[in-house]
C-alpha cells in the first residue's frame, strides 16, 4: 500500500506508529541495557569473589604447611560464611582431612571425607573425597565399610583407582582372589597409569606369585631331605 501513499504520507503514518509505539522500544532499550550491565557487573562480583576465596584458601594451605592449624581453621569457617557458593570450601576440607590422616586422625579425616563426598556440588571432587575416604576406611580396618563407600556410585574418570581400592579392600578382608580380579580390572582399565602405576604391578605379581602352584620337585626335596637323615 506504501506505493499509492505520498512522502509527506508515508511520514506522517511512520510518527504515528511511534507515538504508539516508541515507549515500548525505548523500554526495551533500556531493560536490554539494564540486562547487559547486570550481566557484566554480575561476572565481576564472581570474578571478586573468586579472587577473595582463593586467596583465603591459598593462606590456609599455607598455615597447615607451617602446622598452624588454628589460623587455617578460622579460614575454613570465613570461607564457609562467606564464600559458600566457590569450590574452595571443598578444596579446603580435603587439604584438613589429608593433615588429619598424615597425623592418624582417621575419625576426624573420614568425618571430613564424608561430609565433602556427600555434599559438594563438584561431581569430580565428590568422588575424589569418596575414594579417599573408603582408603581411609581399609586403614581403620573397616573394609566392609570401604566396598559400601564405592558401590553404588558411577565413578567416571576414577574407574580404574575405584577398582583398586575396591582390591585393598578385598585384600583387608582376607578374600586374594577378588582382591586380584579388581587388581587386574584397574589394570585392564589404565595400563598406562600415567606413566606406570607400579604399585598396582606390584599388587598383581605379589598375588599371582602366591597363588601359583609349587613345582612337583620342589614339593619332594623336603622328603628327600628327610629320607637321607634317617
Amino acid at each position: 500500500m506504501d506505493d499509492y501513499l505520498s512522502e509527506k504520507e508515508q511520514w506522517e503514518a511512520v510518527k504515528t506508529w511511534f507515538r504508539e509505539n516508541g515507549l515500548w522500544i525505548i523500554a526495551g532499550v533500556a531493560v536490554g541495557g539494564a540486562g547487559i550491565g547486570g550481566y557484566q557487573w554480575w561476572n565481576a562480583h564472581i570474578d571478586k569473589v573468586n579472587g577473595e576465596a582463593s586467596g583465603k584458601y591459598e593462606q590456609l594451605v599455607t598455615d597447615l604447611g607451617r602446622n598452624d592449624e588454628s589460623g587455617a581453621l578460622t579460614l575454613l569457617g570465613e570461607l564457609e560464611r562467606d564464600y559458600s557458593s566457590t569450590p574452595y570450601i571443598d578444596q579446603a576440607r580435603l587439604a584438613f582431612a589429608r593433615v588429619y590422616v598424615e597425623s592418624n586422625r582417621l575419625d576426624k579425616a573420614a568425618s571430613v571425607l564424608e561430609a565433602v563426598s556427600q555434599h559438594s556440588k563438584d561431581k569430580q571432587l565428590a568422588l575424589l573425597a569418596r575414594l579417599r575416604l573408603a582408603r581411609v576406611q581399609i586403614s581403620q580396618q573397616k573394609p566392609d565399610d570401604a566396598l559400601a563407600t564405592l558401590n553404588g556410585v558411577d565413578p567416571g574418570a576414577f574407574a580404574a583407582q575405584f577398582h583398586e581400592v575396591r582390591g585393598d579392600a578385598d585384600l583387608a578382608k582376607g578374600d586374594k582372589g577378588g582382591a586380584l580380579s579388581e587388581y587386574r580390572v584397574a589394570k585392564t582399565m589404565d595400563p598406562g597409569g600415567g606413566g606406570g602405576n607400579s604399585l598396582l604391578d606390584l599388587k598383581i605379581s605379589d598375588l599371582v606369585a602366591e597363588a601359583a602352584p609349587v613345582p612337583a620337585a620342589a614339593a619332594k626335596t623336603p622328603t628327600a631331605q628327610t629320607q637321607a637323615t634317617k
